[in-house]
């Protein structure tokens, strides 16, 4: 069921670095339907009014990448609501969509949702296979629970729900505050303050956990691929999407130092939570499609780190 360049889609999350990928993905293919919303003006949380936006936009093609989304702090801490503000978007929006007849929905999911310690590289039949990671249980509770009801109300309903399933991401409109922010952009600021304080950076856990990175650019393309010329049966439950490359935390601190031009001393707080171990999908499938992520890691951090400083020196 391909998608129109005059199709009205529905972009929920346009201003997360997922939602803004997506946007700027559909923009430069030709689309000129987008409808978005902030969240002042549209709570996903509120079930009234996602389904009285949807009723009154009645959008043909779905992107869900609204999420509340944070570091191994942020989820350990607030688990309650990173719960029932995921939970509550998922069930707001894939229900309106179907009952305001959306032809077809992409749910974006996360690499989190695979069991602590399934084998490596992570395929998509290792969901439920066994205990989550502890520090984003919660989270990962919730995005399996939206890729189950895309599952079971294609089964029921006959809708065409597609659950893609990201490792971890970066790149433009990143979030750098160390407390919600992911890995990396976390590491691209403390390795900045250190610099200019000239002062040792400290570091979460021991350095050990192999973790592989995509740019947010990538994912958008493969998003929008799938969403144009692939459907539920062809893609199944969900499907992975990574770069197919890995390294350790600690050789990914000594990248960004080494883009960043700091000599100093890199510390390892190992009273703080390393993570799993190693979370390395396998995205065999997708590759199988012909999508191959064309950023790679250093190019894509060079461009965040000058993102970084461009913000750096204007909220001086």
């Amino acid at each position: 069921m391909a998608m129109n360049k005059h199709d009205k889609i529905y972009l929920a999350g346009h201003r997360g670095l997922v939602g803004s990928a997506i946007q700027r993905c559909l923009e430069a293919g030709g689309y000129d339907n987008i409808v978005v919303r902030s969240h002042a003006e549209l709570d996903l949380t509120c079930q009234a009014e996602v389904e009285e936006f949807f009723d009154r936009e009645k959008p043909g093609y779905v992107f869900l990448a609204a999420a509340k989304v944070g570091g191994i702090g942020a989820n350990s801490q607030n688990p309650a609501e990173f719960f029932y503000q995921n939970m509550s978007i998922a069930l707001n929006v894939i229900n309106a969509s179907w009952k305001s007849g959306v032809k077809k929905l992409l749910n974006l999911g996360s690499s989190c949702i695979y069991p602590k310690m399934a084998p490596q590289p992570l395929k998509e039949e290792y969901l439920l296979t066994g205990p989550l990671e502890p520090t984003n249980e919660a989270y990962a509770i919730a995005k399996i629970a939206a890729i189950k009801m895309c599952a079971y109300y294609n089964k029921e309903y006959g809708t065409n729900y597609i659950s893609l399933m990201p490792t971890n991401l970066y790149g433009p409109g990143d979030n750098y505050n160390l407390f919600t922010s992911h890995v990396l952009p976390a590491m691209i600021r403390k390795i900045y303050e250190a610099k200019t304080s000239g002062k040792p950076v400290v570091l979460w856990g021991d350095g050990s956990p192999w973790r592989e990175f995509l740019h947010a650019d990538d994912l958008a393309k493969a998003a929008v691929m799938l969403m144009e010329r692939y459907d539920y049966e062809d893609i199944g439950e969900l499907i992975n999407i990574g770069s197919g490359q890995e390294l350790t935390i600690r050789q990914l601190a000594e990248l960004i130092a080494e883009v960043e031009g700091f000599r100093g001393e890199i510390l390892w707080d190992t009273s703080k939570p390393n993570g799993t171990p190693r979370k390395l999908l396998d995205s065999s499938r997708l590759f199988a499609l012909g999508w191959r992520p064309k950023v790679n890691l250093r190019e894509g951090i060079e461009r965040s780190y000058q993102e970084f400083l461009s913000f750096s020196v204007e909220n001086q």
